[in-house]
């Protein structure tokens, strides 16, 4: 069966009952690439991106994306999953909508869009990248035995390399990247849904091995300028992901997404449940395939 493209697996098909469909592949696992994709579910970006695209065009809404908020109810099985919009309220400036998704007996996620124009007004924008010019970085796989199965559609160039295993330290346990899609069209705001959870959690940087498995549970996007095709022609852009908290069985941490010319795109923030010790031998590639 020949491997499903990045376009096919954001693509959605209407049904009669106002819901939208998506066939999800284990092309788009995050199960590591050590293992079948099958023991993994279908990676929450991706999920995600389609969240959004369900919103947009099932219930027409045009102004730019402004904030998407995620939570993930289940992993959704690799099969067609129902996507179902909800207008809550829309005005001519701002549209609120509800977006429901999973499949048979098996909800899957149920997220929160707000869609707003952009006005002429006070301006201000306080957020900087230290950029590291791209021509500085190599690209970066990541390590195989770690690296998720949707991690294939996802270019890297990772900023001092993966850092993996305490190779940051406490005090600044961030991890730089430049990231692309790998189809290379200009960068558009479902890539950005799909890249801004393009890469392993952050906190992967600081702990030792072997890796501590986690589940998304809610993620949200604020959306900082609206994407045309001049903002990235070739679809990279920077990120900054940092570890905010880890303990009591959870991990939250905070992402930000940069144009090339440094322009601020997206925040995101993701909340993890961490895998009791137990699941962790159960799904956690052996340590001894680890860097």
């Amino acid at each position: 069966m020949s491997q499903q493209t990045l376009a096919e697996a954001l693509s959605l098909t209407s049904g009669t009952d106002g819901s939208l469909s998506a066939g999800l592949t284990s092309d788009f696992s995050n199960a590591p690439l050590a293992m079948d994709p099958t023991r993994g579910a279908p990676f929450g970006g991706l999920m995600a991106a389609l969240a959004a695209r369900a919103a947009r065009e099932g219930l027409a809404i045009a102004p730019p994306l402004q904030t998407l908020t995620v939570q993930y109810l289940a992993a959704a099985r690799f099969e067609t999953c129902a996507f179902t919009p909800t207008l809550l309220r829309g005005g001519r400036n701002v549209a609120f909508a509800r977006i429901d998704a999973g499949q048979p007996d098996r909800p899957a996620l149920s997220a929160l869009a707000t869609f707003g124009t952009v006005s002429h007004g006070e301006t201000i924008k306080p957020l900087s990248a230290p950029l590291t010019p791209f021509d500085a970085l190599d690209a970066t796989p990541v390590d195989p035995a770690l690296a998720p199965w949707f991690t294939r559609y996802i270019e890297h160039r990772f900023d001092g390399g993966p850092r993996l295993y305490q190779q940051n330290p406490v005090t600044d346990p961030t991890l730089r990247l430049w990231m692309r899609t790998t189809d290379h069209k200009p960068l558009d705001e479902l890539d950005l849904c799909f890249l801004l959870d393009g890469i392993f959690p952050s906190y992967m940087t600081v702990l030792p091995a072997p890796p501590i498995i986690s589940a998304s549970v809610d993620l949200r996007y604020d959306f900082i300028e609206p994407l045309t095709p001049e903002t990235s022609p070739e679809g990279w852009a920077v990120f900054q992901f940092t570890v905010r908290d880890l303990g009591g069985g959870w991990a939250l941490d905070d992402g930000i997404a940069f144009s090339p010319s440094g322009q601020p795109l997206a925040l995101a923030r993701q909340r993890r449940k961490l895998a009791p010790r137990r699941a962790q031998r159960e799904i956690a590639p052996d340590p001894a395939a680890l860097p």
